[in-house]
Parts: C-alpha cells; structure tokens; sequence
C-alpha cells in the first residue's frame, strides 16, 4: 500500500499540526512531509522542531510572486494539501495545480463569517456581536475565493448568554481537534 502524503500549511501557534501529527502519528499509510509557514516567528516551527516533522518558512515573494512553492508542492507531490491555521490566500497557480486536493478548516459555519480577515479572534467577536446562538466548524475545499470551496464537513456547538470571545474560541478549537484529522483521513481513504 502507498503511504499517504500530506502537506501542512500554518501561520501560528501550530495546535492543529500538532493535533493532526499526533493523530496519525503510529500509522505507517499516512506521513506529514513537511509544515511550510509563511512567518519565521511561528510557534508552529518549535513544534515541528518536537515533533520531528521538517518545517519550511518562506517569504510573501515565495509565496506570491514567484513559482518557488508551487514548484517546491509538486515536486513533492502530496495526496493532501492542508491549511491548518494558514492566513494568506492560496495563489491561483497552486489551487489550479491541485484542485479538490488542498482543504482548509476555518472556523465559523460557512458561509457565515467567511471571507478576507476572517480568522480567529476576529470571527469569534463577530460571532458574540452578532448574538449568534450557535457557531462551529468548515471543513472545505480550497478555490481562488477566501472561504468559498465546496465544504466537506461542518460541525456545530451553542454559545451560551454568557460566553465570551475567548469561551466560543475554546469551544471551537475542541471541535477542530476532535474532527479535522478524521476528516483528513477519510479523504486519504476516498483517494
């Protein structure tokens, strides 16, 4: 049986890595090739560092500007491409390279709370303002728009009245803990 390769993109701390590497972290089918961040200060690179996964930081003119990572993804040629806490837009040579092949998991029920600048704090807050009574997860494929693939899995928990920012925060992570690597790997297993 071929191993699975999955990709990790992250800007941050780096808790969902973490999550996912330790999920699959006995499993022979499935291996992380590498985390690639776009900040050289990411605590998800310490992690990685732990964990013994490879870390890469590139720069906006990788990214951006030049075929550097785009050409970096194919040559490694991965199953799954996965953002987990990734902020910058995939550039449309990328998501055209790997189409229905890179995920994302954003933190509100899409399409609510989606789009540029949506992410984190920022959601939670729009969510508490707005009295929602109820938040969660997207799963979803990644296109050339912010938050607009096709979702594939969407999860859902109750605010309560007096929950705060930081309360709906907690509540979402742990939904983003419990379902993104099952996720990630029923995909591989479709595959």
């Amino acid at each position: 049986m071929k191993t699975k390769q999955i990709i990790l993109f992250a800007s941050g701390s780096g808790s969902n890595v973490e999550n996912i590497a330790n999920y699959f972290k006995f499993r022979k089918d499935v291996t992380i090739s590498c985390v690639l961040t776009n900040k050289s200060d990411a605590k998800v690179i310490e992690r990685c560092n732990r964990l013994d996964i490879n870390a890469l930081f590139f720069n906006r003119q990788a990214f951006l500007k030049s075929d550097f990572i785009l050409k970096l993804l194919q040559s490694l040629d991965p199953d799954l491409i996965v953002l987990a806490g990734f902020l910058l837009k995939i550039p449309e040579p990328i998501t055209s390279a790997f189409p229905n092949r890179i995920i994302n998991i954003h933190p509100a029920l899409l399409p609510k709370y989606g789009g540029k600048g949506m992410y984190g704090m920022n959601v939670h807050t729009a969510v508490l303002d707005n009295k929602e009574s109820e938040t969660g997860i997207t799963i979803h494929y990644v296109n050339a728009n912010y938050d607009e693939g096709a979702i594939i899995h969407q999860a859902k928990t109750s605010i309560n009245v007096k929950d705060s920012a930081d309360d709906i925060a907690s509540k979402v992570h742990q939904l983003e803990y419990e379902y993104f690597p099952k996720v990630i790997d029923n995909i591989l297993l479709k595959q």
